[in-house]
């Protein structure tokens, strides 16, 4: 069954390249598909479109079929070209020639933007908590091991001291902003395109703001034209705010596996959180964090991905933007997966609390001394000098009981105001307008 079809037949080789994994991404937005129609024909039936009586038999099927698809039960039958042939075709074996009419007014152009749009704030709000859970293990984390000093690097030389209440808690500040980039996302994506049908609207009085309102958008796309527009523009988007949260957790990634090898030994992986050698058995592999840092540098290449398919084209719809959701739909789960594995571990990590035992670091205490010597009236050049020489002659001694006050520096982490910033960001999102729609809609039956 095709929406499209009429007295002919397509050829099967060009059915099955056109077709291509559709059916397979569509399962993802079937329970989204199913809100979008029960919004839209409960503004339908409101213009007359749609009779009293029919509209409540509708709504109680398409409910049905929303339960169906999020307990997993939801499939798109051979020869059924996509999620919208197959629920308007289980709506016409239950409901006849009514389950016809859930189509007027819309194209399968909006009808795929709105399943987008709906998916993909959901998916968001479900990466924010992800993210958040991350947060608040790194916070904690800062927090337990802030008097421990480690040596802090520049061109992977020793450098100066750090600590690990700055080593972790910098990552949950790297957080808290990737998370604006995440709300502007959902900004982006919470605006209602249902009613743009084809791209030009509909000689229908529809009514768009009621559709925007069962449905919990902010806003609509307003433009019928921008409408059609914006797909690919908010996957590419959403891609660039998931981007940034997986930047984060690989070069966290890459720390990690660099802090755990021996030449380090700075931490501790749990070894039931490590792999073996099938020849070395004294091998403890970290391939957990080797995994999230692979996955999370795939997943900075997606907006990249979805801008080559998507960048260029005329406004209007295009076949392009299918190929899409290959790569967009699936991510989300692969970007989940990284942070909960990564806020599993960080949990459990343990941290070496006497590295600086080792006479290798003493150098990394060279600028206090000439902080200090400073402090005392020698002019700086001079106190560099003098502590310079003092290295090379093996004469230095370091001071290791360190005194630093300032705003984000070792004794002044500033974890309260990152939290409050974090949480700053995650009262932004106003998740609970989305969710409180969508409940209604399906109470509504």
């Amino acid at each position: 069954m095709k929406l499209w079809e009429k007295n002919y037949e397509i050829n099967s080789e060009i059915e099955r390249f056109t077709v291509g994994r559709d059916r397979e991404m569509d399962l993802y937005l079937a329970p989204y598909d199913v809100l979008g129609s029960m919004a839209h024909i409960t503004m339908l039936e409101s213009i007359g479109l749609l009779g009293k009586d029919e509209l409540p038999q509708l709504l109680a099927e398409l409910k049905a079929i929303y339960e169906q698809a999020q307990h997993g039960n939801f499939t798109i039958e051979d020869g059924i070209e996509d999620v919208h042939s197959q629920v308007e075709l289980m709506l016409t074996r239950k409901l006849g020639d009514m389950g016809k009419k859930i189509h007027s007014g819309r194209s399968r152009n909006d009808q795929v933007l709105v399943d987008l749009k709906l998916f993909t704030r959901h998916q968001l709000r479900l990466v924010a908590d992800d993210v958040k859970d991350l947060f608040d293990q790194l916070i904690a984390k800062s927090n337990q091991y802030k008097d421990v000093l480690m040596p802090g690097y520049t061109h992977l030389q020793v450098a100066m001291p750090s600590s690990f209440g700055l080593w972790f808690g910098a990552y949950a500040e790297s957080l808290a902003d990737d998370m604006l980039f995440l709300q502007a996302a959902y900004k982006m994506t919470n605006r209602n395109p249902l009613g743009s049908a084809a791209g030009y609207g509909s000689s229908f009085p529809l009514n768009r703001q009621m559709t925007t309102d069962l449905l919990g958008f902010d806003s609509m796309d307003y433009n019928v034209v921008y409408a059609q527009m914006g797909r690919g523009k908010m996957e590419r988007n959403v891609a660039f705010a998931m981007a940034t949260i997986a930047g984060t957790m690989a070069k966290l990634a890459m720390d990690a596996c660099l802090f755990n090898s021996q030449n380090f030994g700075f931490v501790k992986l749990p070894k039931e959180c490590t792999t073996g050698s099938s020849i070395m058995p004294h091998k403890k592999n970290p391939d957990v964090f080797e995994l999230i840092r692979s996955k999370s540098n795939k997943l900075q290449s997606m907006p990249y991905q979805v801008t080559l398919m998507m960048n260029n084209l005329p406004c209007g719809y295009f076949r392009d933007l299918q190929i899409i959701k290959e790569v967009f739909l699936p991510a989300f789960d692969e970007l989940r997966d990284c942070l909960r594995m990564t806020a599993y571990i960080i949990n459990r990590i343990e941290v070496n609390d006497h590295i600086l035992d080792d006479p290798r670091y003493d150098p990394m205490f060279s600028v206090e001394e000439v902080n200090r010597l400073a402090a005392e009236g020698m002019p700086f050049r001079d106190a560099y000098k003098k502590v310079g020489l003092d290295i090379e002659a093996g004469h230095f001694t370091p001071n290791k009981h360190i005194h630093h006050t300032h705003e984000g520096s070792i004794g002044n982490l500033m974890n309260d105001r990152i939290e409050a910033l974090m949480q700053q960001v995650m009262d932004g999102f106003g998740f609970n307008r989305a969710e409180e729609a969508e409940r209604r809609l399906l109470a509504s039956v």
